[in-house]
């Protein structure tokens, strides 16, 4: 693609002499005397953006312009995110064209300005191939970057952080201070608090140490308070601690007293939800914590040996543990609540480029960047499926050469950035611009593997990965050393050259060692070894321009840009889709991916269509017509009925790592029934594998979100549930109780109520148990035979079958309530002066009617004499008489309140069933396989999150949890 003054680049082209300096750029998908712009069809869209919950507007602007082959999803998140000015003026951003330009001619100039490009027709090559590449979604850079560079604000262009921490209560306040200018530029950071000496040491004083767990409240309560990039989300943060730190215990157990506490004061009815109003009483809640382990520690917990805790100031040993028990207590945290993760620092540092300069000894929020102390990050994303080409025979291949190109070009670009970047911090400046750490990753890879019919959890599949994996680094790393033959290698270069030279051969001697399975990966791993040998050849001669070169990131907001269907490393999520639609409103679409895999597999068109068809009614391929038993795995998704194992997770993860310069961003899901045993396994196997860093997530274990992956199960234990603890060495018992209708005797009591909403009549006739509460309801409109009136009786019959198999009233109430559709407006009730559709009128008249006072007042239903009293009172309580009367009432025995006598199943908290409406690929996927996914709310538009890496990603917005 290029050549330099030290001569030209494999598979270039030559223009011009040695002596020229600067790169030279080959044309990839552009041509000469043709602008990228020129060669799609633009269209004008209007962007309004709702939250679903209350009909908000979130964001609107209209008339805004990109390509016609681009989803609403990317219009929308581009447009919210990424366009610069005030919404409405003249000087707000309007097209995708403004936005790229805005970002490619300033990474051009700046090019030109230091010497980048050997003519002004490089520079011009160079623009115009990075402006095709980010217009047709070939990759994206990390969203600082569309953020800030053109704007007149500081152009930070980095997503990544890692601070350090000394043991001075200057450097401590210094700490909340830079992590809090990071937040609110909404970027996330991470530090080691290993140097700050533990409470079981003296001060120069002669009094107690407070130790770091102590002022990581401090640092806990900053992040709460400062909110990320002046969004309502939490910032992200990471803190790590040494496992022979003396404070390591009380470090691990700091999340697991806090669930407890969150616990408690959730049955006390607190508001322990994320986001709710009470959960700020809860300390360490807005940071990752990991400990960090060594080799030296891993091998005592296999031997079963004493391990000892270190004197942060003299070094000396103070204290022995066990070391197989702190190990336990570390799985048992994690069961408990998810913390801590685990990084293998020897692992780490034995990959490091940069010794000699200082240890590395901490991670960004996410993981996947680790470097030196004091230093960022940018990263950048490849979307693999823009690479996948089929031939007109139908086969399959990776195009191997125009993906290492890309890479060629985006490294290029992103080395440039650091010489414009603004910095947070002049340390974290200074080190950047010293090292020039940079982070190339990639997303869709789920679908990839898919679509090329390989199963994730594989020998193909972690083979292709890694394959893709190692050409990448070796092209970043080659570009790398070209680069340092025009603009020089990186400052700490020369006194790390040995080690920097040394982790290339480690990254080479992988690369044979790998095995190679078919032919899509065989060819990807000889244009890697093609890569690693100009690596060596070339950074033996030049050194090299950047001491970092690439990360898997959880591409995020930069995934929807990009239109990818699943995310960095991920697996895809379920193969059903939700999309939305340009002409507004929604579809639901089997993964264009399932088509692909099945003709990749050589099944016929009337197989796949049958095959498609089955899982579109379904969301499996279990029992689709046709489909081959061995060709199941194929297909297996990160949610569903055969969902990734935990350990196929670790060992993608492992099939990449040898060929990245940092870690990944991804966290181990594991259901509900895990136990302490299998979180030991992943976390020593994460070891033994050769991973950097890792993280768990045990279904359901956290009260702070709603998290449910599987249908109601009662599970109980001599009286207690199992959540109060792990089981250790048992095997938890799951009893799934079966709903039994119970059907309303042949005279029942019943009321009949008329009824006005909007104009509408109708009358609705409610039926009881003669001791047991609502079962039966019919409605009736005025107008027989109409459409509206049809709907309703089918309604009133489900309503009715559901309520006699158990289903509590209160549910229906929380869910039908304030739902908004015509006919709505003024009703004749009373009780219910309006009323936003038939149903919302509907159903606060049946809680008016059947339910207790205290149950409809926490709904927010109430009486218009319970208004009145309000009014008069500040109370809605009723008198004495009222509540004895009420007792008297909820004295009787109701059919939902004893599963084990009559069969039936307990309900659900409110907000835990699965969604009656999609709003997202999650939410589709919860309604499609009867569970709820492990995922929060989005605090901007109200939809389900679905996991991007160690983050969550909301699919209707673009907002994160994560730092990027």
């Amino acid at each position: 693609m290029t050549e330099t003054a030290s001569g030209p680049a494999r598979g270039s082209r030559s223009r011009g002499s040695k002596a020229s300096k600067g790169l030279r750029i080959e044309r990839i998908h552009t041509s000469p005397g043709v602008h990228p712009y020129d060669e799609v069809a633009w269209e004008r869209r209007d962007v309004v953006m709702t939250n679903w919950r209350d009909g908000s507007v979130n964001f609107e602007q209209r008339g805004v312009e990109f390509p016609d082959f681009w989803s609403v999803n990317a219009v929308n998140i581009v447009t919210s995110k990424y366009f610069r000015g005030a919404v409405g003026s003249p000087a707000r951003e309007s097209s995708l064209r403004q936005l790229i330009d805005r970002v490619v001619r300033t990474y051009r100039e700046a090019g030109e300005t230091h010497g980048y490009f050997a003519s002004p027709a490089d520079a011009e090559i160079f623009e115009h191939e990075l402006a095709y590449a980010l217009l047709h979604q070939v990759f994206s850079f990390n969203s600082p970057v569309w953020f800030n560079v053109g704007t007149q604000q500081p152009q930070q262009v980095s997503a990544c952080f890692i601070l350090s921490v000394d043991d001075s209560m200057e450097s401590i306040l210094d700490w909340y201070k830079e992590e809090g200018m990071i937040f609110k530029g909404g970027s996330g950071a991470g530090l080691n608090l290993s140097r700050i000496r533990s409470s079981k040491e003296l001060l120069s004083s002669g009094g107690n140490a407070s130790g770091p767990v102590s002022f990581m409240r401090g640092a806990d309560a900053s992040a709460g308070t400062i909110k990320s990039g002046g969004a309502t989300r939490r910032a992200a943060k990471m803190v790590v601690l040494d496992v022979d730190h003396p404070d390591v215990e009380a470090f691990i157990e700091t999340k697991v007293k806090e669930e407890e506490k969150v616990r408690a004061l959730r049955d006390a009815g607190f508001d322990m939800d994320l986001g709710g109003d009470d959960i700020t009483s809860v300390q360490y809640q807005n940071a990752n914590n990991s400990v960090r382990v060594n080799d030296t520690f891993m091998k005592a917990v296999e031997g079963g040996e004493r391990f000892g805790l270190r004197a942060r100031m003299t070094g000396e040993v103070i204290e022995e543990v066990d070391a197989k028990a702190l190990f336990r207590k570390m799985a048992e945290a994690a069961w408990a609540c998810a913390d801590p993760g685990i990084q293998y620092d020897d692992t780490i540092n034995h990959w490091h480029t940069s010794p000699e300069s200082g240890r590395i000894t901490a991670s960004n929020p996410c993981s996947e960047y680790m470097h030196l102390d004091n230093s960022s990050c940018n990263l950048a994303s490849l979307n693999l499926m823009k690479f996948l080409r089929d031939d007109d025979a139908g086969n399959q291949s990776f195009d191997a050469e125009r993906f290492g190109k890309v890479v060629e070009l985006v490294i290029t670009a992103m080395d440039i950035s650091i010489c414009f970047a603004d910095f947070p911090t002049q340390k974290i400046g200074e080190t950047t611009r010293a090292f020039r750490q940079l982070g190339i990753g990639y997303a869709n890879l789920g679908a990839l593997l898919m679509a090329t019919g390989h199963a994730y959890d594989s020998d193909g599949g972690r083979a292709l990965a890694g394959a893709i994996t190692s050409l990448m680094t070796g092209t970043s790393y080659k570009r790398s050393a070209e680069l340092a033959a025009v603009v020089g290698p990186y400052e700490g270069y020369a006194r790390n050259a040995d080690a920097h030279n040394r982790v290339m051969r480690q990254h080479s001697d992988a690369n044979g060692a790998a095995g190679r399975v078919d032919d899509l990966d065989t060819p990807v791993w000889a244009a890697a070894t093609e890569a690693w040998q100009d690596v060596l050849r070339l950074g033996g001669k030049n050194g090299f321009r950047n001491a970092q070169a690439s990360v898997l990131a959880p591409t995020g907001t930069i995934g929807l840009m990009m239109d990818c269907d699943t995310t960095g490393i991920e697996p895809d999520l379920a193969l059903v889709k939700y999309k939305k639609l340009v002409g507004g409103g929604s579809m639901q679409i089997v993964n264009n991916t399932v088509p692909k895999a099945l003709k990749r597999l050589g099944y016929p068109q009337e197989q796949v269509e049958a095959v498609v068809a089955h899982i579109a009614e379904h969301g499996n391929v279990v029992d689709a017509p046709g489909l081959k038993p061995e060709h199941y795995e194929v297909f297996d998704c990160a949610m569903g009925e055969r969902s990734i194992s935990p350990m196929g997770h670790v060992r993608m993860m492992a099939a990449a790592q040898p060929f990245l310069s940092g870690a990944i961003s991804k966290t181990v899901n594991m259901p509900e029934t895990a136990t302490v045993e299998e979180i030991e396994e992943i976390y020593f196997e994460g070891w033994k594998l050769g991973l950097k860093a890792l993280a768990i997530y045990r279904d359901n274990c956290k009260v702070g979100q709603p998290l449910s992956t599987k249908k109601w199960d009662e599970k109980k234990k001599d009286g207690a549930e199992t959540a109060e603890g792990p089981q250790a060495g048992t095997t938890e018992r799951i009893v799934e109780y079966r709903p039994v209708r119970k059907r309303l005797p042949k005279g029942r009591p019943g009321i009949t109520t008329s009824f006005t909403v909007g104009g509408a009549e109708g009358y609705m006739t409610a039926n009881s148990y003669p001791d047991d509460g609502l079962g039966e309801v019919f409605l009736k409109m005025s107008k027989q035979g109409s459409t509206l009136a049809g709907m309703m009786d089918a309604f009133s019959i489900a309503v009715s079958v559901g309520l006699q198999y158990g289903v509590p009233l209160e549910t229906y109430v929380s869910k039908f309530t304030n739902m908004r559709f015509e006919p709505a407006g003024m009703t004749d009730d009373p009780d219910v002066r309006m009323a936003q559709s038939i149903v919302d009128y509907i159903f606060r008249r049946l809680a008016l009617d059947f339910l207790p006072f205290e149950t409809r007042s926490a709904l927010g239903i109430h009486s218009a004499e319970e208004r009145q009293r309000h009014l008069e009172t500040g109370s809605y309580e009723p008198s004495e008489e009222e509540v004895d009367i009420e007792s008297l009432a909820q004295s009787a025995p109701r059919h939902t309140d004893a599963p084990e006598a009559t069969g039936t199943r307990p309900a659900k908290k409110a907000g835990a069933p699965a969604p009656k409406e999609a709003h997202s690929s999650t939410e589709l996927a919860e309604m499609q396989l009867g569970l709820n996914a492990d995922a929060p709310l989005c605090f901007s538009c109200g939809t389900k999150m679905r996991r991007a890496g160690s983050c969550y990603l909301c699919e209707g917005c673009g907002s994160t949890s994560g730092c990027s």
